[in-house]
């Protein structure tokens, strides 16, 4: 069983990927650092404690307040109308008046566990690249990262080449590309085809095994079926990161080198390079880190849904 700890700015696709860890037997989450991103930080939190209430898993996990801006000083900008105003589509929970500054809970995580400790990003990425600029040293016990984020010569989500994690702090991103070891990105190449249908989703709430994800998806995929209406279903791009963790036959990944382009403005703003040049020998200490550029769609649906529905699907299975 893998240990988890979750940086997640709690949006729909993060909350899928939250359950989804909950219901895997494969999967230790040991904490959620609850940041700025799809909702406000105070919401994030907020959300991250009304999730944990509906597992049933009050006062189990720690929930640590993360990032309430980016590194670039800007106000963030928010999604309702993608994501719901908690971040959890039509649901709105009651404010969380706890505590919400414990933001070095973190390192005490990371000295417990050590290298057995896997971090996953899935949201904006300004409270992980605090944690390398504050605690570098630490920051190398850690077994794995992986991070949802970035387009490699794919559309991008925000600008025309520009993903929306890396789009919001390229600051960060290039912090956490340039001192992270042992780094694997999972980027829209990917998680743009991570698509959970209607009927997946219908399945899932029949089995009974969560009582949330169709409200969630629901919301979801109306968003993405107005944006554009030829798509088939919600994609997942969070669920299937921390997946990664798991599954990683599922996916083929490249080690190369990456830039971030990390200019204030204009369309390239946040826009992820790779370089793929062949006859190019690279330093050692070059920033090479392991990108997944696809993935087998069939094992993906085979284990997501067997998680999700807590029954045993074979590759006949719809």
């Amino acid at each position: 069983m893998v240990k988890v700890l979750l940086f997640a700015d709690i949006g729909i696709d993060d909350t899928i990927a939250l359950i989804f860890s909950y219901l895997s037997e494969d999967i230790d989450l040991v904490g959620i650092v609850a940041d700025y991103g799809n909702v406000p930080r105070a919401r994030a939190v907020t959300s991250a404690h009304y999730l944990m209430e509906s597992l049933n898993l009050k006062d189990q996990i720690p929930i640590i307040g993360g990032a309430e801006v980016p590194m670039t000083a800007e106000q963030p900008k928010y999604f309702p109308e993608i994501h719901g105003e908690y971040g959890l589509g039509p649901i709105k929970p009651l404010a969380y008046e706890g505590e919400i500054e414990n933001f070095f809970e973190i390192t005490r995580l990371i000295e417990k566990y050590g290298n057995e400790l896997i971090i996953v990003n899935v949201g904006r990425l300004t409270s992980l690249a605090n944690m390398f600029i504050l605690y570098q040293s630490l920051m190398n016990k850690i077994k794995k990262i992986y991070i949802m984020g970035g387009a490699f010569w794919v559309p991008g989500n925000v600008t025309a080449v520009s993903e929306a994690n890396f789009h919001s702090d390229p600051i960060a991103v290039k912090i956490v590309t340039t001192y992270a070891k042992n780094l694997t990105i999972i980027p829209l190449n990917v998680t743009d085809h991570a698509i959970v249908t209607p009927d997946m989703v219908n399945y899932i709430h029949h089995k009974g095994r969560t009582q949330l994800v169709k409200p969630l998806l629901d919301y979801y995929y109306a968003f993405y079926k107005n944006r554009n209406p030829s798509i088939k279903g919600s994609p997942v791009h969070d669920a299937i990161t921390i997946m990664a963790t798991i599954c990683e036959d599922m996916f083929s990944f490249r080690e190369l080198p990456v830039h971030i382009v990390t200019s204030s403005t204009g369309i390239h703003r946040g826009q992820s390079i790779a370089d793929i040049r062949p006859y190019i020998q690279f330093e050692e200490k070059a920033n090479k880190h392991r990108i997944a550029f696809s993935f087998d769609y069939g094992l993906f649906f085979k284990r997501f849904m067997t998680v999700m529905t807590g029954e045993s699907f074979e590759e006949n299975n719809k």
